[in-house]
């Protein structure tokens, strides 16, 4: 097991690496960071233009092997390098990190849970009446953008609010500001700015999780394997979640950490719907100002959260299939 785990490590890696660079090569050639200098007023001269790009490490004057050559160093030594605006991106990467990850956190691990238990339930309740609402609802849900599913949430939250008078549901930011009180208070304040966009992420994987999760369940059900269990006394639950859903669950966990590609998008926009401070509406606000080095440190956290996913998903698939961990 560890030589399999071993092999996959590296491959992510490497990708991880290759996923970062083409992104730079590929915004260092669309991009132009010299127009957003251009475009003041009064503009700077020319000379004062190359000169603070050339302190970002951007001056298209300059060959793009060796700015990225030079980015690249500073990433090794932990520098994602300067904005657009001359600040250093780890200035507001780190902050906006913990942002992202609280969001990202709970709403896939609430949408996996849920969508493995609505799953496994319609999958024992085949062709029932819950099994087909279900499935009419997952269709539904998966049809529909993760960022309709936003604004229909925030929609919804203010004219609940309206016709009570007061503000039950906070969607806007991920905190009140000035808010002043205990830590319970504070947590509490987070919690329910949390609720909505941790909704409008977690209903799109539960939709797609639990067809899935239904498919692979129906396959086990019918094994000999399961049959076999009952036959040497188990109940038919415990047969059932013992043995039934840990085989069921193992084509499930390369979904689950491949699937943090969608969520991540979802997550992006979810950010800039509900004005969260994170990485996602940071990258927007990159793109549309030209700033290389912020996007590129985007893609590099977004390969690094696959890399983890994918890594623990190969863990899972080690820990449920004794075949992997035999090779």
């Amino acid at each position: 097991m560890i030589r399999f785990l071993a092999r996959r490590f590296v491959y992510y890696v490497v990708l991880v690496f290759l996923a970062t660079s083409l992104t730079y090569f590929l915004a260092s050639a669309t991009f132009s960071p010299r127009s957003v200098y251009a475009q003041r007023n009064p503009a700077p001269s020319a000379q004062v233009i190359d000169a603070k790009l050339d302190d970002i490490g951007v001056n298209d004057k300059t060959p793009v092997v060796i700015r990225y050559t030079h980015w690249l160093d500073g990433v090794v030594h932990g520098d994602l390098g300067q904005t657009i605006q001359d600040r250093p991106v780890n200035e507001q990467f780190f902050p906006r990190l913990g942002v992202s990850l609280r969001l990202l956190l709970v709403g896939s691990v609430a949408g996996i849970v849920l969508g493995v238990l609505v799953g496994v339930w319609n999958a024992i309740r085949q062709y029932r009446i819950s099994d087909r609402v279900s499935a009419a609802i997952s269709i539904l849900l998966f049809s529909t953008p993760v960022f309709l599913t936003a604004v229909f949430l925030k929609i919804s939250a203010t004219k609940l609010n309206q016709d009570a008078g007061s503000q039950l549901i906070n969607f806007t930011g991920e905190a009140t500001p000035g808010l002043d009180g205990s830590s319970w208070t504070l947590l509490v304040d987070r919690g329910a700015h949390l609720l909505l966009p941790t909704i409008s992420i977690a209903l799109g994987l539960i939709a797609i999780y639990s067809r899935y999760q239904r498919a692979t369940m129906l396959d086990v059900l019918g094994s000999d394997f399961l049959r076999t269990a009952r036959a040497k006394g188990l109940t038919r639950g415990r047969a059932t979640f013992k043995h039934g859903l840990r085989t069921a669950l193992i084509p499930m966990t390369t979904l689950f950490a491949y699937g943090f590609l969608g969520i991540l998008t979802g997550a992006t926009l979810t950010e800039k719907i509900f004005a969260w401070n994170g990485l996602g509406s940071w990258f927007i606000d990159a793109v549309n100002g030209n700033d290389v080095n912020v996007v590129t440190a985007y893609t590099l956290f977004a390969a690094v959260v696959v890399l983890i996913a994918g890594f623990l998903a190969d863990v899972a698939t080690a820990a449920l299939d004794p075949r992997v961990r035999r090779a």
